[in-house]
């Protein structure tokens, strides 16, 4: 049997129900497999970053609006995985990184991966966005299931105030790579009708697998199509990828910042370093003359 191609990864933002609720929908399938490449992730820990991944860049497609406009997702719910934390950046890249991607656990009692065990509930969810204000806003909520979706739900319940609808996914292949991920927001917008949200309560059943979702429709439009039927109108569209903007410009100034005399005791007692990025597992490795360049940038 041929094997079906991957339909490429998508974010849209649209209105639907008469532009009573937003709707960010997201197919992230190439992301979640380059993020599982990169971090050498089991398929259980291939689902957990790539949920967290999915809800960064619905984020980020949905309040960046300046090039430089950044924000940082971690998940602490004392699992077993550990920390999960993803960044956004302009105009919808991600990076991100659980603490355990080697986490391997037997399947739930419905026979998925079990991502609320592995993440933990009893920690908490934080948001912060940088958007060019002069202080960043920084968002927190208790984590409710681990599972994630229910989690972002809620955090935009109690945080921001808005009453919303998530759903994300990620499915695992056999032979390991990422065959469908994706997920949606849908939040309800002032003045919404009670008989949209009965009609979103209707929508919200349908959503019990998006990654298979992802796997059916080779676009998202008919996804949109199958969820609201002809009442949505699509304001805009971009592409999502998985990109770590880390540089040796970058970790420069993070052994400067470190201050000369933790420096100069890195070169004497060393002669050296490798300094490792968490977000693409890229190392950085400094000689001794490499070291005491940057002492000497520091003495002026």
């Amino acid at each position: 049997m041929e094997e079906k191609t991957i339909a490429p990864d998508e974010i849209l933002r649209a209105t639907v129900f008469s532009s009573e609720a937003a709707v960010y929908l997201a197919r992230t399938t190439q992301l979640c497999d380059k993020a599982r490449q990169t971090h050498h992730a089991s398929p259980l820990a291939a689902a957990v970053l790539g949920r967290t991944l999915t809800m960064t860049a619905i984020m980020a497609f949905s309040s960046f609006k300046n090039e430089d406009d950044r924000l940082t997702v971690t998940l602490n719910g004392n699992g077993l995985i550990g920390k999960v934390v993803c960044c956004g950046m302009a105009p919808v890249d991600v990076k991100g990184y659980v603490e355990d991607p080697n986490l391997d656990l037997p399947l739930n009692e419905k026979g998925k991966l079990d991502v609320g065990w592995a993440v933990g509930n009893s920690g908490t969810l934080t948001v912060i966005k940088d958007l060019g204000l002069k202080e960043p806003y920084v968002g927190r909520s208790a984590l409710q299931t681990g599972e994630i979706a229910e989690d972002f739900a809620f955090y935009y319940t109690v945080s921001e105030q808005t009453p919303s609808l998530v759903a994300l996914g990620v499915h695992v292949h056999p032979d390991l790579h990422v065959d469908g991920a994706g997920g949606i927001l849908i939040q309800l917008l002032p003045g919404c009708s009670d008989e949209t949200i009965t009609r979103l309560e209707q929508v919200g059943e349908k959503l019990s697998s998006i990654s298979t979702m992802m796997m059916e429709y080779d676009t998202l439009d008919g996804i949109m199509q199958t969820l609201f039927d002809e009442d949505f109108k699509i304001l805009q569209r971009d592409t999502p990828r998985f990109r770590c903007d880390c540089s040796r410009e970058r970790i420069d100034r993070a052994l400067i910042a470190m201050g000369y005399e933790e420096l100069k005791k890195m070169r004497d007692e060393d002669n050296g370093a490798d300094l490792w990025c968490n977000f693409c597992n890229t190392t950085y490795h400094y000689s001794g003359e490499q070291l005491d360049n940057l002492l000497e940038t520091m003495r002026g």
